[in-house]
Order: structure tokens, then C-alpha cells, then sequence
């Protein structure tokens, strides 16, 4: 045979892998017991045994994957949102077949466009029931969606990581959501320790992962930060899709040699890969092409050779066979005579059918188990380190593992501190969201500086608290690129159940609420006393409060927006434009007596009404609102014909009143004072208490609905 096929013939009698790190640990024992790192010395080893060695049987009870006949179609998106998808349906897969065996890596191939993202999708149960034919099983068995998210982990594509952490602190938070409450914080502390070492990341666990504006780790170490966020609790089933993208040949290596590991530590691995080197050619178990949805061919990697010579196009001696069967493939699809490539389909059900007629035998068929017993032998060998701590060998209940790891408040507590400790890297955006109120409340006070309180002082307060608290709420806009940008993470840690989602939008309140004290206390410090406003310390700690609750309303708004749209710029467009609604409707512009019918309840679901007519009443309501006089005597006429006369002529129009009045009017009479002012502004339903409670109580709204809104649009799955 040619010497590319000696190669891979040695690299298959070497344990599947050149000897660059540690060798791999043997079928069946975890994947926590690590040997050395390729960049560390041998006397940092760290060997850790999640369970005691009795409760680790000597034989292998495999999983097996299985699937038949997966079918997918979808119909083309429409050019109008929101309507109905039309069309011709496009298959994306068309009765693929194989199967994934414990210990072992199946990797799928193709072109691009070709389904393979698309099976690796189906295979984790990452598409609706009701859009995907044939049937998915383990171990014989259909799969459990709820236990199935539990023993199964899945990779994306991209790395989704928090910027401003480190290696060892990502992977130390996956192991506080992924490892149960139980164990123990030196155990956890020893599992991140032998991941890392696992993973080859000992020299960068103190480095930040970082993003376009911060350096941080390689493109292949972010990329084994990922796999190693999902592996933290040892799965049994993983998938990965292209983990292998965007890296050079010795990072691909890397992370192939690392699944070869986590494979023989008792798992199941499916990927999909693009176009693999030879090196990592020797590595794989079983390979799968794809061609435009159809299976070509499944099998060992050496059953290449006998394929395609049996096919009629043996492979070329040192040549990659992989390389050689996508370019054999591509060409039948480029041809405008689909026959040959049909042939290629046929020929491969044809091969299928005699290699499953050959495994059908008892001495060759694999040995399994009901899926529940076969995840709890797993689980006593060391695998799935969550499972260990809540099942022992009495538990008889229906299910062996527990649907989350730990509770409610664990969840938060450790959402809540990473929160924190990512946007503590990060003071320049609190910075500028400082600045930027500041210099807000910079220019409406230098433009409202010092009012007197005169019939336009008063014109001009409304003009200053309308604009105030709806800048507020603009303000608040700024939280909507947070969550889109945390959203895909958010998806990756809760479709395999690392926390709950009621977990994150609590920590999403919890984090987000400091930043609003500095805002509100910055804004107020820098308008209140500098407008000249009234009511002294206690009217300046409500105006302050008031303040606060429309941020905590705005953001929560904002959020709750952030979680139905997925574009930064519809949802600033959409924010605007329901802001700017907002305000009209608020009461500044037309009065709520003055509000036709049919556009009241607009103005009772306004944000800023509530804010507006909060802080109307703290300046103009209550006794320091009634000893205050806005209008006195002739300033009656302030805006009328009257009041362009000479002074002696109006003091004389008010004398012919006095005695039309029965009331002796003088230039020193108060004609209006504070509760004047807010009877004719309209604003007589709600205190100012009210006002601020409401404005409270439409935050914690808008952070319902925002739960709501994960709940029922972040399912994660393909339609």
C-alpha cells in the first residue's frame, strides 16, 4: 500500500495519535484524570478521581448513537418579516443514516452546504420534533429531550465567551453552574485545574480571552476554552460543529487530539468537520460524507479505499483519501448529468446495507444496555461529574440525573458575580454613560439656570422636567446591544441546562441596577440645585428617586426589547420611535383632560406621564408647592392683549375686576400658586408616591416580559 496509508496505519496502531502530550487515558477511565500538558513540565501534573476506584466497573458499558433515515426540509425565508415562509421546500437532509459509538469520534465531512451543521443539529436534538423525520436513538432508545440536555453537551461554531475573563475563570464559572453544590470548592477547583491541563491551556489560564479592542488568547486556545465550558461535567454525548474552523493546522491538531481523549474517556463525539489534514485523518473513528443532504458514505476511515475501488474510482496512491472523495464528490455535483452523483447515492446504500448485514451477528453486535441503567454504570465509572453527586448505587428513580446541578439562588449568586466581574473590567462604558448625563444635565441646567417664579418659570419647569425624564429613558437605550450581545452565549449555557432562565434575568437586573444609582445621583446633583428647583433636601431625595426609577424602567423596557429583537439597529429604531410615542402621550404636549378617547389608555401606558407627573408634584404639590406664588397681579395678563397696555392701564383693567370679582385684586395678589399650576396641567389622579410606585412596579413588568420573552424565543432549536 502507499505510504500515506502506512502513515495512518501507524498513527491507527499508536493509539490514533502522534505522541505530542500525554498519552490518553485508557477506555472508560474519566477524562478528569489528566496526564501532562504539551507545554507544561511533568511535575505539575494534576490527577484528579471524581469517584472512588471500587465504584469503577473494569468493563465498558457502550453507548450507542443511532439514527435512520433523518429527513429535513425547510421552505426559503420570505423577503416581508413577519409573514409566512413560501416556496418550494429545500431538503437539507434526505434520509441520512448512521450511527456514533462510545469511545469513538465520528466525524461528518462535505462541502459547504452539503447538511453538515444541519445532522450535527438534528443529532443533538437542536431541531423541532415536528420539522425532523426518522428517529434519533440511544442506545436503542428514543431520546428524552429534558435527560438528554442533561448527559449531552454541543459546541458552536463560533466562540462565545465573555471578553474580560480569564481562561481559568470562564472555566472555573461553567464548573460552579455545570458541578453541583455538593461537591466540595477544592474539588471543583481541582476539576478546572485538570481541564486546563487537558485542554493544553496551563500558559494561558491567567490570560484574558479578549475581543477586537482587548488582546487576549490565540484563536485555538479560545477555541478550547470553548469545548472545555461544555465538557466541565464530563459529558457523555458531545457534539461540535467545525471545531476545527478558522485554525491553523497545529491548533486543529490540538483540539482533535483533544476530543480523541475525551472520546476515550467514555463518550460519544460527533463533529463536523471541513476538510481535515492526514494528521487529524488518523485520529477520527468514522467518517461520514455528505453530498447536498445525502449520505455518500459512512464507515472507518480505511474502508475508503475498498469504497471507492469497488465504486469504480480507486484512490490515487499517496493521495489523502478524504481529500480525494470531495473532490470526486464535488465534481459529480457540478456535473449537469446528476446521474453519476445518484449512482455515488446508491452505491453507498447498496455498501450500507452489507455492512449492516455483516454487524447483525451476536459476536458483532455491540452490547447495551436500558439507557437509564447504562448512564448510571457511566456515571459510577466517573463521567458526568454532576450526575455523581446527586445518584448512588439505591436510586431507583426514573431518572438517574437531576435537570439542573444546582438551585435557584446558586445560579444567581454565580451569574451575578461573573456579571460583576466582566463589567468591572470594563469602567470606561460606566464612564461614559456618566459623562454623557452629566453633560446632559450640564446643558439643561446652564439653560434653566437659577428660574424665577414667574407665569414663564413656570412654563419653562415644565419644559425642563419633560425633557429631563424623557432623556432619562433615552438614555436607558444604551442596554440594548448588552443582552443582543450576550444572547447567543446566554443560548450555548441554557440549551443544555447550566442555569435557569428566570436564574439569568434576575442577575441581569441584579448587575445592571449599580450603574443606575451613580446615574440618577450625577444627573440629580448636576440640575436640582443649579435650576433652583423647590421643596429642599426632601424634594431633592424624591427627584433623586424618581430619577432612578425611570432608568430602572427605561433599561427594563429596553431589555425586554433586547429579548424579541436581534438587530442592534431595529431595535434602537423601535426604541426611538416607542420613546418619542411616550412622550407625546405624556401630558407636556396636551393635557390628559384634552386627550381624545380614543387615545386615553396611550397615555396611561406612557412611561414618562408617571416620571412627568412625579416630579410636577414634587415641585408644585404639597405645602412648599402651595406657599409658593407664580403668578401675581398683573402677570395675569402676561401673553394677552392686556398685557402689552402700560402698567398704570393694567392696574386699572384690575381694579375694574376687583369690583366685578367682589375681591379686592392687587399687584401683590397670588393669582396662581402650585396646586393651581398642577389643576391646570391636569395632573390631579395620582400623588407623587404613586407616580414613583408605578414607575417602579413598570420595571419589574418589563423584566417579566423579558422572561416571558426567553421562554418563548430562545428554545434554541430549528423549525
Amino acid at each position: 500500500m502507499s505510504s500515506f496509508v502506512n502513515t495512518l496505519r501507524c498513527f491507527k496502531m499508536e493509539g490514533k495519535e502522534p505522541k505530542v502530550g500525554a498519552a490518553p487515558p485508557p477506555a472508560g477511565a474519566s477524562s478528569a484524570k489528566v496526564g501532562a500538558d504539551s507545554d507544561a513540565p511533568a511535575d505539575h501534573h494534576h490527577v484528579v478521581d471524581l469517584v472512588d476506584d471500587a465504584a469503577k466497573a473494569p468493563g465498558n458499558v457502550p453507548f450507542l448513537l443511532e439514527f435512520t433515515d433523518l429527513t429535513y426540509a425547510v421552505k426559503p425565508r420570505g423577503r416581508i418579516p413577519f409573514l409566512p415562509r413560501g416556496g418550494r421546500e429545500k431538503t437539507l437532509l434526505d434520509s441520512v443514516s448512521g450511527a456514533a459509538r462510545e469511545g469513538e469520534i465520528l466525524a461528518v465531512l462535505g462541502a459547504s452546504g452539503s447538511g453538515k451543521s444541519t445532522l450535527i443539529d438534528a443529532l443533538a436534538n437542536r431541531i423541532a420534533k415536528e420539522s425532523l423525520r426518522g428517529s434519533v436513538t440511544l442506545n436503542g432508545e428514543q431520546i428524552d429531550g429534558r435527560l438528554f440536555k442533561v448527559i449531552s453537551a454541543y459546541v458552536m461554531q463560533d466562540d462565545l465567551l465573555y471578553p474580560m475573563l480569564t481562561v481559568r475563570e470562564t472555566l472555573t464559572y461553567a464548573a460552579e453552574f455545570r458541578l453541583p453544590r455538593s461537591m466540595s470548592r477544592a474539588r471543583k477547583e481541582s476539576r478546572v485545574q485538570a481541564l486546563i491541563d487537558q485542554l493544553g491551556l496551563r500558559r494561558a489560564a491567567d490570560t484574558i480571552i479578549g475581543d477586537e479592542g482587548h488582546r487576549g488568547v490565540s484563536g485555538g486556545e479560545r477555541r478550547r476554552v470553548s469545548i472545555g465550558i461544555d465538557i466541565v461535567h464530563d459529558p457523555m454525548v458531545l457534539f461540535l460543529d467545525e471545531p476545527t474552523s478558522g485554525l491553523d493546522s497545529s491548533s486543529a491538531l490540538m483540539v482533535v487530539q483533544v476530543l480523541q481523549r475525551i472520546a476515550q474517556s467514555g463518550s460519544i463525539v460527533a463533529m463536523s468537520i471541513h476538510q481535515p489534514s492526514y494528521r487529524i485523518l488518523g485520529l477520527l473513528d468514522r467518517i461520514m460524507f455528505l453530498s447536498r443532504g445525502r449520505g455518500v458514505y459512512y464507515g472507518p476511515v480505511d474502508g475508503l479505499y475498498p469504497f471507492f475501488s469497488e465504486f469504480g474510482s480507486p484512490v490515487p496512491d499517496n493521495e489523502n483519501p478524504v481529500e480525494f472523495a470531495l473532490d470526486l464528490i464535488h465534481e459529480l455535483e457540478r456535473s449537469a448529468d446528476p446521474a453519476g452523483r445518484n449512482a455515488l447515492i446508491e452505491f453507498n446504500e447498496s455498501w450500507q446495507e452489507l455492512e449492516r448485514s455483516k454487524s447483525t451477528s451476536p459476536a458483532t453486535s455491540p452490547l447495551q444496555m436500558p439507557l437509564k441503567d447504562a448512564i448510571r454504570a457511566s456515571i459510577s465509572r466517573g463521567k458526568l461529574v454532576s450526575g455523581s453527586e446527586t445518584t448512588s448505587e439505591s436510586d431507583t428513580s426514573a431518572s438517574p440525573v437531576q435537570t439542573y446541578a444546582n438551585p435557584f439562588w446558586v445560579e444567581m449568586a454565580v451569574l451575578t458575580r461573573r456579571g460583576f466581574t466582566n463589567t468591572r473590567r470594563m469602567p470606561e462604558l460606566l464612564a461614559i454613560r456618566v459623562g454623557t448625563v452629566m453633560v446632559t444635565g450640564f446643558i439643561l441646567a446652564t439653560i434653566f439656570w437659577r428660574l424665577d417664579d414667574s407665569p414663564k418659570g413656570v412654563q419653562e419647569r415644565l419644559g425642563f422636567f419633560a425633557m429631563g425624564m424623557s432623556t432619562m429613558f433615552y438614555t436607558c437605550s444604551d442596554a440594548l446591544p448588552v443582552f443582543l450581545q450576550e444572547r447567543y452565549i446566554y443560548m450555548r449555557e441554557t440549551a443544555h441546562n447550566a442555569y435557569r432562565r428566570v436564574s439569568y434575568v434576575v442577575s441581569n437586573a441584579i448587575v445592571g441596577f449599580p450603574p443606575l444609582i451613580i446615574l440618577s445621583i450625577a444627573f440629580a446633583l448636576t440640575t436640582f440645585f443649579a435650576i433652583g428647583l423647590s421643596g429642599g433636601f426632601p424634594a431633592f431625595l424624591y427627584f433623586t428617586l424618581m430619577i432612578l426609577a425611570s432608568f430602572w424602567a427605561g433599561s427594563g423596557f429596553v431589555t425586554f426589547l433586547s429579548g424579541i429583537v436581534k438587530q442592534v439597529i431595529l431595535g434602537y429604531t423601535i426604541v426611538v420611535a416607542i420613546l418619542a410615542y411616550f412622550l407625546l402621550f405624556s401630558g407636556y404636549f396636551i393635557n390628559r383632560d384634552r386627550i381624545p378617547h380614543y387615545w386615553i389608555w396611550f397615555h396611561y401606558l406612557s412611561l414618562i406621564k408617571y416620571a412627568y407627573e412625579g416630579v410636577l408634584q414634587n415641585e408644585f404639590g404639597g405645602s412648599s408647592g402651595a406657599a409658593k406664588c407664580f403668578v401675581r397681579g398683573v402677570q395675569m395678563f402676561d401673553g394677552t392683549p392686556v398685557g402689552d397696555m402700560p402698567y398704570s392701564a393694567q392696574l386699572k383693567v384690575l381694579s375694574v375686576m376687583s369690583k366685578t370679582l367682589g375681591r379686592n385684586l392687587t399687584d401683590a395678589t397670588c393669582i396662581t400658586n402650585g396646586p393651581e399650576v398642577l389643576r391646570q396641567q391636569a395632573v390631579t389622579d395620582l400623588s407623587k408616591w404613586d407616580c414613583l410606585w408605578i414607575t417602579v412596579a413598570w420595571g419589574f413588568l418589563f423584566r417579566i416580559l423579558f422572561y416571558i420573552a426567553l421562554q418563548l424565543g430562545s428554545r434554541n432549536k430549528r423549525k
